[in-house]
């Protein structure tokens, strides 16, 4: 733990950018996921990217070295859809635990392999937890609002299992991203507490919510106060919000964030916002630009990237966040 404590202090951490974007350009087909091991496996498995880790763990090991190379201080693992509830979609229940401790795996060998090249700059692996296809906040039925397809024990239940499995894999920190709904992302921070106090360890924790409109409010209705108050109980390495929005668009969100909270700040928006074809046009050099200001600002202390990012993002990033200081934590 004290590795990335130190280092958090010394410099402005680089995440990676976006993993499906890079997977994109492989144009995997239906039998490049299935591999050799589900060759005959009843069900559609195309689309179901954290099977990659299994199928095709060559070009996930890629993927994280060329975030690596482009200057990347922390790899996401490839398990943003990684609990029972995500892999039911695809009837794969019964491997999440093989799912994300051997994407933890794959991305440990190749941190550990940047580390050993340059020992001054440690690389880190944050076990990826996304926020499940379910909400335990609202109803999916419109004329049933009472409704709910998930409980706060069955999440608590899948996340904890993915924990489980990214800590024994070899994660450094455990980053609950893409929060849309808060309570999905409480289940998992109970779940995460749960086996830290069983296990008697203190791995690091990220969260990281979702702003997803200009309403400046998260999917279930909460603005940036409310969201980081629902989660402050939790001692944290950092908060912050990712996803939804280009840098430009998610500057004002992270300002409220950095005038209430003692915690350090992490980002990584969009490639910009997509365009008619589902597809994100912000080149490197915009992008750095609009990280430039928040930098300017001092907002942050993580930065990277998200839907439609590449290492050529990063490596502009990392280039502009290597002439700033983090941000300073003062007492609110």
């Amino acid at each position: 733990m004290s590795g990335i404590h130190k280092a958090i202090k010394e410099r402005i951490l680089i995440l990676d950018g976006a993993m499906g974007t890079m997977l994109q350009r492989y144009n995997f087909s239906e039998e490049d996921f299935r591999g050799e091991r589900f060759k005959d496996f009843p069900h559609p498995l195309k689309g179901n990217n954290d099977l990659l880790s299994l199928t095709q763990p060559k070009a996930i090991q890629e993927v994280h070295r060329q975030y690596f190379e482009a200057g990347a201080d922390i790899v996401e693992t490839n398990t943003f859809s990684g609990t029972t509830i995500g892999m039911a979609d695809y009837h794969l229940e019964e491997l999440v635990y093989e799912l994300n401790f051997e994407s933890a795996r794959l991305a440990r060998e190749i941190a550990d392999e940047f580390t050993a090249k340059n020992p001054d700059k440690p690389r880190f692996v944050a076990g990826s937890i996304g926020p499940t296809n379910r909400t335990a906040s609202m109803s999916p039925d419109v004329n049933d609002p009472g409704f709910r397809a998930v409980t706060f024990d069955e999440l608590r239940i899948a996340y904890r299992q993915q924990v489980e499995a990214l800590i024994d894999g070899g994660s450094d920190i455990l980053l609950v991203e893409t929060i849309f709904d808060t309570l999905n992302a409480k289940a998992a921070l109970f779940a995460i507490e749960e086996v830290k106090e069983e296990r008697k360890l203190d791995i690091p924790v990220m969260v990281s919510g979702t702003i997803t409109d200009a309403s400046g409010r998260t999917l279930s209705g909460q603005t940036v106060e409310a969201f980081l108050i629902s989660i402050s109980h939790i001692p944290l390495l950092s908060v912050g919000f990712n996803c939804a929005l280009g840098a430009d668009q998610l500057k004002p969100y992270l300002q409220r964030l950095s005038h209430n909270t003692t915690f350090n700040i992490s980002a990584h928006p969009n490639a910009g916002l997509p365009n008619a074809f589902g597809q994100y046009d912000q080149t490197p050099e915009d992008m750095q630009a609009l990280i430039r200001e928040y930098l300017e600002d001092n907002l942050i202390n993580i930065i990277g990237g998200c839907c439609g990012t590449t290492p050529e993002h990063i490596r502009l990033i990392a280039e502009v966040a290597k002439e700033y200081s983090p941000r300073i934590v003062e007492p609110v």
